[in-house]
């Protein structure tokens, strides 16, 4: 994946760093943990005696992902500010993974922003704008744990690898591809995949923590948004669900309760596209939009169109800053638009 002279460049910026702060996007997902957890941890295990390596976050991971190695060391702006602002004064390099604007790190982007150490980048998402004293940048990679593997590896680390570095780089890949399912199509990946079970990775339950680790009331609730709240436009092989903090609140909601559940739609046959529009549970007028598309219709033009986002070609999202009943007309408005494609 990287160059004989972009591997040197990468080794002569690590090498004298000493105090190395590791960072993702807000609301991190399995790749984003997975990827800053195991790179963090080869830092450690190749830096010299001392080096201190901290992953800072803005918020906290959904709770099927908090069994990752290493999660419970892993700092959190929104709990302890100060802290974080001291990690970034004292950081000699910021490694930022899995997003491509500072912006996505939200309440924490001014901290970054002002923060001098140097920056690398190591993020699959299109049109990076961040800057750095490095970035790599991979569009085409199913994830940014699939390139962390890639770069451990062309920098002679796998023979030391760790079983739980190995755990949080599958995690991570299998999470941004929704087990398999879409955006997987290379053969090295599956590659890695073998190359990461010789190191112990056990598949299934990392599969089992992820994907069957619901409480009873988010399995209703997702099973409400499915029966009432999903609507079907048969003719546009389109569909799309709104979600209210009301009927949230109904159902116990906590984060990561609705994990993978735009994809859901897409298992009718022939569906194109599908829309998750969701009230913000913190902020009014905020409708999180997420769209999932197949069958030769790729949602990413759409999301930076119509709704604020970006992303990958048949994985996308953004934000809306308006009421629920108007983020639903401009969902309507938004499909009605592409009917051609669709």
């Amino acid at each position: 994946m990287l160059s004989d002279a972009e591997l040197e460049q990468l080794r002569s910026i690590l090498a004298p760093k000493q105090n190395i702060v590791v960072c993702c996007h807000k609301s991190p997902d399995g790749d984003a943990m997975g990827s800053s957890l195991a790179w963090a941890s080869y830092l450690r295990r190749t830096g010299d005696e001392g080096r201190k390596v901290t992953v800072v976050i803005p918020d906290s991971a959904p709770d099927f992902l908090r069994w990752m190695q290493g999660y419970k060391d892993v700092v959190r702006y929104e709990k302890d500010k100060e802290l974080v602002q001291t990690l970034l004064d004292e950081a000699d390099l910021v490694c930022c993974l899995d997003f491509n604007m500072l912006s996505r790190t939200e309440m924490m982007q001014d901290a970054l922003a002002q923060c001098e150490a140097p920056r690398l980048l190591i993020d699959h998402h299109l049109g990076p704008d961040i800057e750095t004293v490095m970035s790599i940048s991979h569009p085409e990679k199913s994830s940014t744990s699939e390139m962390i593997f890639c770069i451990i590896e062309q920098m002679g680390g796998y023979d030391d690898m760790t079983r739980s570095e190995a755990d949080n780089i599958y995690c991570g890949i299998m999470t941004d591809t929704g087990a398999f399912t879409y955006n997987s199509t290379d053969p090295a990946i599956f590659y890695i995949i073998g190359r990461l079970m010789e190191k112990g990775v056990d598949k299934d339950e990392i599969y089992k923590k992820v994907y069957h680790n619901y409480r009873m009331s988010a399995l209703k609730l997702r099973s409400y948004v499915i029966w009432r709240k999903l609507r079907y436009i048969k003719a546009l092989h389109a569909a799309y669900f709104t979600l209210t903090k009301a009927e949230m609140e109904r159902f116990h909601y906590l984060k990561g309760d609705l994990e993978g559940l735009v994809n859901e739609p897409l298992q009718v046959r022939g569906m194109k596209l599908s829309i998750s529009l969701r009230e913000d549970t913190e902020q009014d007028n905020l409708v999180l939009v997420s769209l999932r598309s197949s069958n030769g219709f790729h949602c990413e033009e759409m999301a930076r169109t119509y709704f604020n986002g970006g992303g990958h070609a048949d994985a996308a999202g953004g934000k809306l800053y308006c009421s629920i009943k108007e983020a639903e007309a401009i969902a309507n408005k938004a499909i009605l638009a592409y009917r051609g494609k669709l």
